[in-house]
């Protein structure tokens, strides 16, 4: 299985900081605090692990634009105290330490492309990601624990550096329009 060359992106920074602002959660609940233990608990902002007898956050999560019922929302991470955002980049963050992950690929109307999730060896999750990519309807990649279905990161095609144009249409973008998007680079409308 052969694909694209793949690029791994940590939670926006904007989602992170309404957490650190005091905002709620997805479920609208405050953020529960909690001291590490080092037991490997990955922060989705950094994509590092929290270290022993750091304060980090556990939060309601859900990494979509919209409500739908694809929409899946779980417990993750965050450093209490800002942390720089990872860079995106094409190498395996360091936060993926577990022996497998669900990757699973999803559309450009944020919904789950059927036959695309599996779980997945650490050491293949690039190259099944990048795989997936094949499918012109997937359009991003999750990766969730295998174990707790948890988000960890998200996952896109290093060419995908235009905005979906069925994602523009109906956020009413114009053709030609700057735009900034959580897990698309800064794009131009086409």
């Amino acid at each position: 299985m052969t694909g694209k060359a793949v690029i791994f992106e940590a939670m926006p920074t904007g989602d992170a900081q309404r957490i650190w602002d005091g905002g709620p959660d997805a479920y609208g609940n405050p953020p529960e605090r909690a001291v590490s233990d080092g037991s490997g608990l990955p922060c989705r902002h950094c994509l590092q692990m929290i270290a022993d007898g750091k304060p980090y956050l556990i939060i309601a999560y859900r990494p979509f634009a919209s409500i739908t019922p694809y929409a899946e929302t779980g417990p993750v991470f965050l450093h209490a105290d800002p942390c720089q955002r990872a860079e995106s980049s094409g190498e395996l963050p360091q936060s993926l330490d577990s022996p497998s992950y669900l990757v699973r690929g999803y559309s450009d109307d944020q919904r789950i492309v059927y036959g695309t999730g599996s779980v997945v060896a650490r050491v293949d999750v690039s190259r099944y990601a990048g795989a997936l990519f094949a499918n012109p309807a997937v359009a991003f990649v999750d990766v969730r624990s295998a174990s707790n279905n948890c988000f960890q990161c998200r996952i896109l095609a290093d060419d995908q550096m235009d905005i979906m144009p069925g994602q523009a249409a109906r956020a009413g973008i114009k053709p030609g329009a700057q735009i900034s998007v959580p897990y698309r680079h800064k794009a131009q409308c086409t």
